[in-house]
């Protein structure tokens, strides 16, 4: 019997897991056409209203409903988890009201404070999102708590479906009528709420099913741990923490909306043009995002590994798994990133079809190391119930993106604000790395840094000096499939190169490589 439960949470997992990365993949593709569509000022429309629309997603997607989750989980009986539900149901509903009202009512303001008015019709068409939020995040944590990942995953599949179904509708739609970048933009934004409505329409179903009632708290089953004050306490520091972490970018991405802009019209470049260097800064976070869909679904793969000797084993297993952890999800990360800005003019063609902003694009993609980092430490650190120096961890991070990014743009352009997105994720990294230190984890021993950065170095020269080659095989070819066919032949250059290096100068040991999908075939055809 209990075999049968873990297999069923196994596989569980492994379905949210698979749902989860399609989500991800989705976010981060669909980017592409709508800026082609759109152009730079449309896609800066867009972006800058973003970061309130991760925000919120975030909360009701993966923060709130994993630690709603582990509420659940503890819980005795059945009527003492709807009771529970009910009452962080309504905990949330007043809460994302209040949040709705205010960017009803605050919507000129804030648009002001971003440095462009005309982005006020666009924050109160996300705003509606917040009033799904509370079922969104109740229903997926009461379902994930009972070891259900199918309502979690369908909905989250179906909403992402519906939302960049409806941008990339609405962006041609745009296109072909000529409607001004406001306009289109408020009606891409409004494809969070009808999203969220059909996400919640699957919710309902599951919800129907089991007859579950969100507003009949019973006060008889009321506990020291399940009153609203505990509740509501819980709730800002442990689901908090989870849902911080959760939209890190995102919230480096919304410091940028109130600064950049107006960082740049500071320094005295014209509205319009300020507008289109913020749309061409907003490329890197696509990139970002796939190269952290690439770093951590490899590295989420082997956590459940370290939970388990967390559990099971003994300390020092548990240090070997994490620090195991640390070095594949940096080398792997590391790989991206680099191959990323050692391929950028390519990229850049390929996608958004031109170079504008390359070396912007190249400095914001290193985010891709650290963030990854981050997200590995933090998972580390809550296991061992560190939630306090995560948060301090993040906080630094922020801090220093407020306080110096306007600064920065002012200096330097919108280069400079890449810089401090990556000062602002290695300090928390450093900060983070350190906490780890003091629990016995030290994953950069051994030389791994130097060996890292010179196989990295080699496969950027390489990759740049193969370009060449594919421009002259590609004369007669458009820009754009020229582009696909130097960054093929790029991406296969530096994967030879990085894995073959990587091996020779022993990176990793033969034990971690094999941890890999497939590793085995890999290190069997390198060694012909």
């Amino acid at each position: 019997m209990q075999r049968k439960t873990m297999k069923t949470v196994m596989q569980g997992a492994l379905l949210l897991s698979v749902a989860s990365l399609i989500a991800k993949i989705l976010s981060a593709i669909y980017r592409v056409p709508f800026q082609n569509m759109v152009g730079n000022t449309g896609f800066y429309v867009y972006q800058q209203i973003y970061p309130i629309y991760g925000i919120g997603m975030t909360f009701a997607l993966s923060g709130l409903p994993m630690f709603i989750s582990k509420l659940v989980a503890e819980s005795d009986s059945g009527e003492v988890k709807r009771s529970l539900i009910s009452r962080i149901f309504i905990i949330l509903a007043g809460f994302s009201l209040v949040v709705f009202l205010g960017l009803q009512v605050f919507a000129l303001p804030i648009a002001g404070a971003m440095g462009d008015p005309g982005l006020t019709p666009i924050i109160r068409s996300v705003s509606w999102l917040f009033l799904f939020s509370p079922f969104l995040a109740v229903s997926r944590g009461y379902f994930q708590g009972q070891y259900e990942m199918r309502p979690t995953a369908l909905s989250q599949l179906v909403e992402q479906a519906i939302r960049v179904g409806v941008i990339l509708c609405v962006a041609y739609w745009a296109m072909k009528h000529h409607w001004n970048v406001y306009q289109m933009g408020k009606w891409a934004m409004s494809s969070a709420p009808i999203a969220a409505i059909f996400a919640s329409a699957v919710m309902l179903y599951y919800v129907w099913q089991h007859q579950l009632k969100f507003l009949k708290p019973s006060a008889q089953l009321v506990t020291s741990d399940t009153s609203y004050g505990v509740l509501v306490k819980r709730l800002l520091i442990e689901g908090g923490t989870i849902s911080l972490f959760a939209s890190m970018m995102v919230l480096l991405q919304l410091v940028d909306s109130f600064t950049v802009m107006r960082g740049l019209m500071m320094q005295g470049t014209p509205p319009l043009i300020a507008k289109s260097i913020k749309g061409v800064y907003d490329r890197g976070q696509p990139l970002v995002q796939l190269g952290l869909v690439v770093a951590t679904s490899f590295s989420s793969s082997l956590l459940p590994s370290l939970t388990e000797s967390l559990v099971h084993g003994t300390h020092r297993q548990f240090v070997r798994q994490a620090n195991t952890v640390i070095r594949m999800s940096l080398a792997i990360a590391t790989a991206a990133a680099v191959g990323l800005i050692a391929l950028m003019p390519e990229v850049n063609v390929l996608l958004f079809g031109n170079q504008q902003g390359n070396a912007v694009l190249s400095v914001y993609v290193l985010s891709i190391i650290f963030a990854t980092l981050i997200m590995i430490d933090n998972s580390i650190l809550q296991s061992l119930n560190q939630f306090a120096v995560t948060i301090a961890g993040l906080t630094l991070g922020l801090v220093v993106k407020v306080l110096l990014n306007q600064w920065a743009v002012i200096h330097f352009g919108a280069i400079g604000a890449s810089w401090i997105t990556v000062l602002a994720l290695l300090l928390m990294t450093g900060f983070l790395m350190r906490q780890l230190r003091k629990e016995q984890l030290r994953a950069l021993k051994h030389g791994f840094l130097p060996k890292l950065v010179l196989i990295s170095l080699v496969m950027l020269i390489a990759v740049r000096l193969i370009i060449p080659v594919g421009n002259w095989l590609t004369a007669a070819w458009s820009p754009r499939m020229t582009a696909l066919a130097d960054a093929a032949l790029g991406i296969l250059v530096g994967v030879v190169i990085f894995v073959s290096l990587a091996l020779k100068l022993k990176l990793l040991s033969l034990r971690e490589w094999l941890l890999l999908p497939h590793a085995e075939h890999l290190l069997r055809w390198l060694n012909k």
